[in-house]
């Protein structure tokens, strides 16, 4: 008797190309060079590797760690300042870049301070879910009302310093052009001394000098204040016509927010991010909270401008400040208290989900 097999179907063919590996970047960020790490998603420390601060190091640096596995995650320290440009470039690369802070002072006293160490704990931050901030792009209108707003705090603060130096210059020329000059108002007093003739008086020299200093700062002063006011108005006009809003007021809260305020998870995140949310320090039995001395001081310094604008001008504000001193709070804690509402109605003009809905509703 013959036994015949049965035919058997063929097995499917097994992909002999194994699955890549998923790694996670860190980078330590500095002016001449980036330092950076991989590792396994099971914390496993694969190289770490220096690169120069070029658009040709960037390229370099995505290749090499690229060519441990599939890369999706990078963790990059200073992303406002000496990682700006790395992480513009890694999100161009379709990478999710995340915002490390510095590594804990505790970790580092033990295991000591070196970049590439700096590097690993960025990547080991981002794996555990300690990072999980996303940064902002670093382009678009808040990024330009950042540099606008820079020049002309400078400008403001060297014309402040040119005018000190002014009137001390005044004090030891000529009792009568002195005499002739203190009668005058700032503004006559500056425009007099532009126009002074040129003499071989030393003190007169630098008086028309300052003065003419001045007059350029001042002019720039307002340029800049020009061009920040256009950009708000471009980007967000609804602002203005919030109570107390003015333009320095919305740029240093835009700035804040960034260009892609939807990395905001909600209107509390953009109070922490003001530093006016208040923060718990309760122990036992004691129950209490402090005040927030973190976040962006800038944008704190602009909610403290608009609620102290509020109090003299909105009676809707006046009303809430008279009932709580009533109720015994002080001055201090009303205005904490009133910035914090300011933060929430400030949150809903620039977030884009809830100014949608804003809109929606107003139609």
């Amino acid at each position: 008797m013959t036994i015949t097999s049965m035919p058997q179907p063929p097995l499917p063919a097994q992909s002999e190309v194994p699955q890549a590996e998923e790694v996670i970047l860190g980078v330590d960020t500095h002016k001449d060079v980036h330092v950076a790490a991989v590792i396994t998603v099971l914390g496993v420390l694969l190289a770490h590797k220096e690169f120069p601060v070029t658009a040709i190091g960037y390229r370099q640096l995505l290749a090499w760690a690229s060519s441990f596995g599939v890369l999706h995650r990078a963790g990059v320290e200073c992303t406002g300042s000496y990682g700006a440009a790395l992480a513009r470039f890694l999100s161009r690369e379709n990478i999710q870049v995340i915002e490390v802070n510095q590594p804990d002072r505790a970790l580092r006293r033990k295991r000591g301070k070196t970049d590439a160490v700096d590097a690993e704990a960025a990547a080991r931050a981002v794996l555990s879910g300690r990072a999980d901030v996303t940064p902002k792009t670093g382009q678009g209108p808040a990024a330009d009302m950042r540099v606008l707003r820079l020049a002309k705090e400078s400008a403001v603060k060297a014309r402040t310093q040119a005018k000190n130096q002014l009137k001390a210059v005044l004090l030891g020329i000529d009792p009568e052009l002195r005499e002739a000059l203190s009668k005058l108002t700032n503004t006559a007093l500056i425009t007099t001394c532009a126009d002074l003739p040129d003499a071989d008086d030393a003190a007169v020299f630098t008086l028309r000098l300052l003065a003419r200093r001045i007059q350029q700062l001042t002019a720039e002063v307002k340029e800049l204040g020009r061009r920040v006011t256009k950009a708000v108005r471009r980007c967000h006009p609804q602002l203005l016509d919030i109570i107390g809003v003015g333009p320095d007021s919305a740029a240093a809260l835009l700035i804040a927010a960034g260009d892609n305020p939807e990395r905001l998870a909600n209107e509390a995140s953009f109070a922490a991010l003001c530093g006016v949310s208040p923060v718990d320090q309760s122990s036992g039995k004691t129950q209490r909270r402090r005040l927030n001395r973190g976040g962006n001081r800038q944008a704190n310094a602009a909610l403290y401008r608009i609620v102290v604008t509020r109090i003299r001008r909105d009676a809707r504000t006046c009303t809430y400040l008279e009932r709580r001193t009533k109720q015994g709070m002080s001055k201090r804690e009303i205005i904490r208290c009133l910035k914090r509402y300011v933060a929430r109605e400030i949150y809903q003009h620039i977030h884009p989900a809830t100014a949608s809905t804003a809109t929606a509703a107003a139609a």
